[in-house]
């Protein structure tokens, strides 16, 4: 794995990016921050298309495709109509605001050596049989609760698997939740889920999805939920395994919600771990280190090292990290605390409540690591 930074002074920008090779295909993510400079977001917005643009011409992208976008703003509503948007990708907006004082961030994943096309707003990447199915910023405002979105955007999202032959318990891999007000609407979207979950076949007997249901707002104020999907096809049963570190994590059924800790995907030249966002929680279910940022943040440390740990990976493996905080003010204290320890690691640190209101911070990462398994090449 390499990691790059690019500064692009005249543009305020920063890319931070970790490069990823095997076989026929290279993986890359990367993570673009601008200054603020006390501007308008559309000023912001230009200078980080600008140094997108500049990235996808250096050495270390030439050659690769956007798989999706993802965009951190401090307020959706006002700003994601002002994004100019010719990306032949899927593309998420949402309201996260980066704690580094800029209007927005953004998050790429890209590919190179694969076939990756772009059909009604969900990227497809084929290569060797496999079928990537990307989908973002799914929501559905027709109903006015929580737990009737939740519904309605996940039936939405199973019918579009359907268009690849394919389901939610077979081959849905990782989602994201994004809900507004967290505190108050959460309920809603974890009954909602579990739920759908039974009537699709999932439950604590079978498996569930890795998962993070974390704080966000949509750019349709109607909106309450947003829902964000991996999906696989062409894949055997066996190459997914899930993690579960049970000497620092409980099942999470066991205090009533529904999605996996760690998923890892084999493929014969490489691993794949996505962690769910993972926060200071015992194998009991239980907060940790309650009011404690610096020991919430050990903690989560540990949480997510067992699970890479059980899939055969370390966070030397890691590629990207979103880092989410409920309370702004811990920002310059997590900040150091993770470059201190990830200095190489593309990572954004937004503002965004975690599920339970004595969490104060959450993390999620993607790892890879070069494997020799008996199945076809990623």
């Amino acid at each position: 794995m390499e990691h790059h930074s690019i500064e692009i002074e005249d543009l305020g920008a920063r890319i931070e990016l970790t490069s990823f090779s095997a076989g026929e295909v290279t993986e890359i993510h990367a993570m673009l921050h601008v200054e603020s400079r006390g501007e308008l977001f559309e000023a912001q917005i230009n200078r980080v298309q600008q140094a997108e643009k500049a990235f996808m011409l250096s050495e270390q992208a030439t050659g690769a495709k956007a798989v999706f976008k993802r965009y951190f703003l401090s307020d959706a509503t006002n700003q994601a109509f002002l994004i100019k948007n010719d990306d032949d990708c899927t593309v998420s907006y949402i309201q996260q605001p980066p704690l580094d004082g800029s209007k927005v961030a953004l998050w790429i994943y890209l590919q190179k050596g694969t076939d990756i096309r772009n059909t009604d707003g969900t990227t497809v990447v084929a290569h060797n049989g496999y079928k990537h199915i990307w989908t973002m910023g799914i929501t559905d405002t027709s109903a006015e609760t929580s737990y009737m979105q939740t519904w309605k955007t996940l039936f939405t999202y199973i019918d579009t698997l359907k268009l690849f032959n394919a389901t939610l318990k077979d081959n849905c891999i990782r989602t994201w939740f994004f809900v507004r007000d967290v505190d108050t609407q959460y309920g809603g979207l974890v009954k909602s889920r579990r739920e759908c979950f039974v009537e699709q076949g999932l439950t604590q007997d079978t498996h569930y999805i890795s998962s993070t249901g974390i704080g966000g707002v949509p750019a349709d104020p109607k909106a309450l939920v947003q829902m964000e999907c991996y999906a696989l096809t062409g894949f055997q049963p066996q190459q997914q395994r899930y993690l579960y570190a049970p000497t620092h994590l409980n099942k999470t059924y066991e205090y009533g919600v529904t999605f996996e800790r760690g998923t890892l995907m084999q493929y014969g030249d490489r691993n794949h771990i996505y962690i769910s966002g993972t926060a200071s929680i015992n194998n009991k279910g239980e907060v940790v280190h309650i009011g404690n940022i610096n020991l919430q943040t050990t903690r989560m440390w540990e949480n997510v090292e067992k699970l890479l740990e059980e899939g055969g990976m370390s966070f030397e493996d890691v590629m990207q990290i979103i880092v989410y905080l409920r309370d702004g003010s811990d920002y310059q204290t997590v900040k150091k605390m993770f470059e201190k320890k990830f200095p190489n690691i593309p990572t954004v640190i937004t503002l965004a409540p975690v599920c339970r209101p004595t969490w104060l911070i959450e993390m999620e990462c993607i790892a890879v690591k070069q494997a020799s398994n008996d199945y076809t090449n990623f």
